[in-house]
This record gives C-alpha cells, sequence and structure tokens, in this order.
C-alpha cells in the first residue's frame, strides 16, 4: 500500500489549503483514515479521521470548524479542506490507513494506523 500525499504549499494566515492522499495498491473503501501532523521538534500530532463509510468523522479540538475531512472511494483518495490556516498550523501533514477494515478504535492514536503516506508541508506566515 502506498499513500501520496499533495497539495501542501505557504500561504498567509488566514488562508486555506486542500490536501490530497491517493492510495494505491489497496482500495480504501473499507478502511479508516486520517491525517496527522507534525511539526519541527514535536511530536506527531491528530489531526482528523473518517470512517471507511464516510458517516464519521472526528477531529482534534484545535482543527473543529476550520478543518474538514472527507473521501472519495471512487478516486480511492482522501482530503483535508483546511481553512482560516494560522501559523501554528505549520507542519508536514501526513495521510495515514487503518490495517485492520471496519474500525476506528483509537482513531487518535498515531499507532492504530499502519500504512503511511511521505507527507506534504504546509507553512503558514503570520
Amino acid at each position: 500500500v502506498q499513500l501520496q500525499a499533495s497539495g501542501g504549499g505557504s500561504v498567509q494566515a488566514g488562508g486555506s489549503l486542500r490536501l490530497s492522499c491517493e492510495a494505491f495498491g489497496r482500495p480504501i473503501s473499507k478502511y479508516g483514515m486520517a491525517w496527522f501532523r507534525q511539526a519541527p521538534g514535536a511530536e506527531r500530532e491528530f489531526v482528523a479521521a473518517i470512517s471507511w463509510s464516510d458517516i464519521n468523522t472526528y477531529y482534534a479540538d484545535a482543527m473543529k470548524g476550520r478543518f474538514t475531512i472527507s473521501r472519495d472511494n471512487a478516486r480511492n483518495t482522501v482530503y483535508l479542506q483546511t481553512n482560516s490556516l494560522k501559523p501554528e498550523d505549520t507542519a508536514t501533514y501526513y495521510c495515514t490507513m487503518r490495517g485492520a477494515m471496519y474500525t476506528m478504535a483509537s482513531y487518535s492514536l498515531w499507532n492504530s494506523y499502519s500504512y503511511w503516506g511521505q507527507g506534504t508541508q504546509v507553512t503558514v506566515s503570520s
């Protein structure tokens, strides 16, 4: 399984970016997906997750109301729409996929996920 993230870039505070993550080697339709981020010198941080059925979405408190996770199973792609970006959102953003089907247990823990993309850099200037 390979996850290819894209869409990062440099924006000013208040701006928006749409991150994409396309999966190769496995259809995502039966698996939970998530985004995490990591800033230099910081631990990996949960951002958002989405269930296989697209019914349930989960967000870290700091992202609620600003970020939206979605998926297009036909395109085997997960998205993260980021709005009202702040300098503290600067980080490398990683998409990830569960190893087991039909579960979102411990969705905010990075070690609940088996497959990781290479990351896409988001830089927000003030």
